[in-house]
């Protein structure tokens, strides 16, 4: 479902607007509304880290220019979507733009870290959302069980799912998940 685009840019303003508020890690715009997102803990951001790293290990080889990089917003705005995923794979010249955000045709891998208090949030709107965006791959690692899926289109009907341990294949990359940590 889409938003109106009148709409969707009121809510870049005032998200913009916003004043810093502690433990507030991310802002995202999804189904119409501003969502708040709490700040993640230090193994949501070692699985993210250590994701990374197998990532950009590889992609000099197979997609040179390329990065795994945190951070970065991506936007849709024709469906009315902002998101900030733990961790994206783009080439490094996208960074090069005036825009404030990636946007999907230029993202190759979406990896999602799941939270202790919003599971659904990856689970089923950002798989919604990062399918319809045509992203090709959406990865969630979820350390609440030491699990994760790996989605690939079309339209995220291929999931591989995985426990951490298991050496697993996203794409042309291979990751080794031992080194996830589920929370404490």
């Amino acid at each position: 479902m889409s938003v109106d685009p009148a709409v969707y840019t009121r809510l870049l303003e005032i998200a913009d607007q916003l004043p810093k508020v502690p433990g507030i890690g991310k802002i995202e715009i999804a189904g119409g509304q501003i969502v708040m997102m709490t700040s993640p803990v230090k193994r949501h951001e070692l699985a993210v880290l250590r994701i990374a790293r197998q990532l950009n290990a590889q992609l000099p080889t197979t997609h040179p220019g390329y990065i795994a990089h945190p951070g970065a917003d991506l936007e849709d705005a024709g469906l009315g979507r902002l998101r900030n995923p733990d961790l994206m794979v783009f080439s490094e010249k996208a960074l090069e733009s005036d825009q404030p955000a990636l946007l999907p045709h230029e993202v190759l891998l979406v990896v999602e870290v799941v939270s202790k208090s919003n599971p659904e949030n990856d689970y089923r709107d950002k798989v919604h959302d990062y399918s319809t965006m045509g992203i090709p791959l959406y990865m969630i690692i979820d350390p609440r069980t030491g699990t994760g899926i790996v989605h690939s289109e079309p339209d995220y009907e291929s999931r591989e799912k995985f426990v951490f341990g298991d050496k697993i294949t996203v794409g042309a990359w291979t990751l080794d998940t031992s080194g996830l940590l589920t929370y404490a």
